[in-house]
C-alpha cells in the first residue's frame, strides 16, 4: 500500500472515500465538521441531529455523497466514532485508522483519505498522530488466510492519503514513515507466528531472522546444538531432545552508529520464547486445540519483528534480541518427567512436567543474554494457561525484580493502548518450586501457576533488571475485531518499541546535557 501525506483541504484529496473521526456528542457546527457538512450537502448535520450517529467509540456511519456535488472528489464518506476527546490517545487513533481501513476495504474502496484529528495533550502532536494512524492502518490489513485458495480476501487498498489540514507536512511525513515501518514489522511478526509448525521450524525461524539481519544491517549469530552444548545449555537442549528438528539459539543485535549513550542504561535485551510447535512432550497435551500450539513461538517472533523495526528506526541505544527456538515433541529420546537437567548457570532442574518447557528454554537464553552484556532484560512468552484464567485476553501479565523497569513497560503500554497488569512475585512463591532431589523443579503445583513460572525464571535473572511478560492470553484472538483480523495480535510489540524510544530519548537528553556541560567547562 502506498502512503502519502497532505496538508491541503480534505475535500481536495483525490480519493474514492474520506474517513473522518467524530468525537462523542460533537456537533456539526465546529470549524472542521461545519466545512465538511457544507460540502456534503448537510449529511453530517442530519446524521448527528437525528441521533443516528453520536460519535461513540467504534461507531460508524457510511454514506454516499451526492453525485452532483462538485466540492469534493471523494464520493463516499465514513464517519467513525472516536469517543471522548480527552480519552483519544495513540492507541485509539491506531484502532480508529484500522476500523476505517477494514470497513472501506470491505466496500472495495481502493483509495482512502484518512483525516487526522488529534486529541488533547501529547495526542495532539501531528507527527505521533500520523505514526499511530499509519501503523494502525497497516496492522488492520493483515489477514491470516495465506494458505486459502477459496474465500480469500482479495480486495486491497492501493493508496492511503493521511490528511491534516494546514499542518506541518514534514512532521507528518516523518510520522507516516515511522508508522509504515512499525505496521509492516508488526505484520511480519504476525506472519511468522501464523505459520504452521511444519513451515516454521527452529531452522526456518533462524533463516528468517538472518534474512532480516542481512537486509537491515544487524549483527547476527545462531548457536547450533554443538555450541549450545559447549555453553552448558542443558535446560534448553532438554526440551529439544525429543524432536528430529535441531534447536537454534538466535542472537540479533542493533548498535547505534554514535558511540554515545548512557552507561547507566547499559544494554537492553529482549528474550522471546520460540517453541515453534508444542505438543507438551511426554506430558502430552490434549488433542483438542493443539493446532494453536504453532503460536507458542509468538514471543520469539515478536523479538525478530522488533529487531526488524529497530534497525530501521535507529534509536540511540543498543538493543539485543535473543530467541531460543525448539520444538517440544514426544519420542524415545525425549526428556521424561522426573529427569534432572543442568542449566547454563549451573543450577539443576527436576523436570516434573515436560509441558512446562518455555521456562526451561528461557532460563538458558536469559543466562546467555547476561553473558553478552545485557543489564536490563525483558522476556516475553506464551508461558502459562493460568494467565488466561487470571486475566483473560485483556491484560498481559507482568512480573519481575525491577519495579522501575516494570513501571516503564506499563506506562509505555498505556501510551500505545496495550494493557499490562502486575502480579506479585513474593519470596514465598519460590518455595513452591523447591525440589527434593535438585535445586529447583519446573512447576510449582496448581496454585499461582503464572507466578511460580515467573519465580522459576527469576532464578536465572539475578544481577540484572528483569521483567517477564506472559502473553499466553493475549498473543492471538479467536475472533476478529473491527480494526484487526482474528489470529495473532502482535501484542506487546508497540509497547516495547515505545519503551526503546523513551530510553533513547532519555539517552539523547543526557548526552546533550553532558555535551553542554563540557562546552561550558571549556569556556
Amino acid at each position: 500500500m502506498e502512503v502519502q501525506t497532505s496538508v491541503s483541504r480534505a475535500t481536495e484529496a483525490d480519493v474514492q472515500a474520506l474517513a473522518v473521526a467524530v468525537f462523542k456528542d460533537e456537533k456539526a457546527d465546529g470549524d472542521f465538521l461545519s466545512q465538511l457538512n457544507e460540502v456534503t450537502g448537510g449529511i453530517i448535520r442530519s446524521l448527528i441531529e437525528a441521533e443516528e450517529f453520536k460519535g461513540k467509540e467504534g461507531e460508524t456511519a457510511y454514506v454516499h455523497l451526492p453525485e452532483a456535488n462538485g466540492s469534493t472528489k471523494a464520493k463516499r464518506l465514513l464517519l467513525i466514532g472516536a469517543g471522548e476527546k480527552k480519552d483519544f490517545k495513540f492507541g485509539q487513533i491506531a484502532q480508529l485508522a484500522g476500523v476505517a481501513m477494514r470497513t472501506l476495504r470491505g466496500k472495495n474502496i481502493k483509495t482512502i483519505g484518512l483525516v487526522l484529528r488529534g486529541g488533547e495533550g501529547e495526542a495532539a502532536s501531528v507527527e505521533r498522530v500520523a505514526a499511530a494512524a499509519v501503523e494502525g492502518a497497516f496492522i488492520s490489513l493483515f489477514e491470516p488466510d495465506k494458505y486459502r485458495t477459496v474465500d480469500k480476501e482479495e480486495r486491497q487498498v492501493e493508496r492511503l492519503i493521511v490528511i491534516a489540514e494546514e499542518n506541518d507536512e514534514a512532521a507528518m511525513r516523518r510520522g507516516a514513515e515511522r508508522g509504515r515501518i512499525v505496521g509492516e514489522s508488526v505484520n511480519f511478526t504476525r506472519d511468522l507466528a501464523n505459520e504452521p509448525g511444519a513451515n516454521m521450524t527452529p531452522t526456518i525461524l533462524a533463516e528468517r531472522a538472518q534474512m532480516v539481519a542481512e537486509e537491515f544491517n544487524l549483527e547476527f549469530d545462531v548457536l547450533d546444538h554443538a555450541r549450545m552444548e559447549q555453553e552448558g545449555m542443558g535446560s534448553l537442549l532438554s526440551v529439544a531432545r525429543g524432536s528430529e528438528e535441531p534447536a537454534k539459539l538466535i542472537v540479533m543485535k542493533y548498535t547505534p552508529q554514535s558511540a554515545g549513550g548512557s552507561k547507566e542504561n547499559g544494554l537492553l535485551a529482549f528474550v522471546g520464547k520460540g517453541v515453534t510447535f508444542d505438543t507438551g512432550g511426554i506430558s502430552l497435551k490434549p488433542g483438542e486445540g493443539m493446532e494453536q500450539m504453532k503460536y507458542d513461538m509468538t514471543g520469539g517472533a515478536t523479538v525478530v519483528g522488533m529487531m526488524r523495526a529497530i534497525a530501521q528506526l535507529k534509536p540511540a541505544i543498543p538493543v539485543l534480541g535473543v530467541v531460543p527456538a525448539t520444538e517440544n515433541m514426544p519420542s524415545g529420546k525425549a526428556t521424561k518427567p522426573g529427569d534432572v537437567v543442568r542449566a547454563m548457570n549451573g543450577k539443576t532442574i527436576e523436570v516434573i512436567n515436560t509441558d512446562a518447557e518455555g521456562r526451561l528454554i528461557l532460563a538458558d537464553a536469559i543466562t546467555y543474554a547476561k553473558k553478552l552484556g545485557a543489564t536490563r532484560i525483558i522476556d516475553m512468552a506464551t508461558l502459562t494457561g493460568a494467565v488466561s484464567i487470571a486475566l483473560g485476553d485483556v491484560n498481559v501479565a507482568i512480573l519481575g525484580t525491577d519495579q522501575e523497569l516494570i513501571n516503564e513497560v506499563i506506562e509505555a503500554g498505556k501510551e500505545v493502548g496495550e494493557k499490562f497488569w502486575q502480579l506479585p512475585l513474593d519470596a514465598e512463591y519460590t518455595k513452591q518450586i523447591k525440589s527434593d532431589i535438585a535445586d529447583i523443579k519446573n512447576i510449582g503445583g496448581r496454585k499461582a501457576g503464572t507466578i511460580t513460572a515467573a519465580a522459576f525464571i527469576k532464578e536465572f535473572a539475578d544481577g540484572v533488571a528483569w521483567a517477564h511478560l506472559d502473553i499466553a492470553g493475549t498473543a492471538w484472538s479467536d475472533e476478529a475485531k473491527p480494526y484487526r483480523a482474528k489470529g495473532p495480535t502482535g501484542i506487546a510489540f508497540r509497547t516495547l518499541l515505545n519503551l526503546v524510544d523513551r530510553a533513547a530519548s532519555s539517552t539523547r537528553k543526557e548526552s546533550s546535557q553532558d555535551n553542554g556541560a563540557a562546552r561550558a567547562k571549556d569556556k
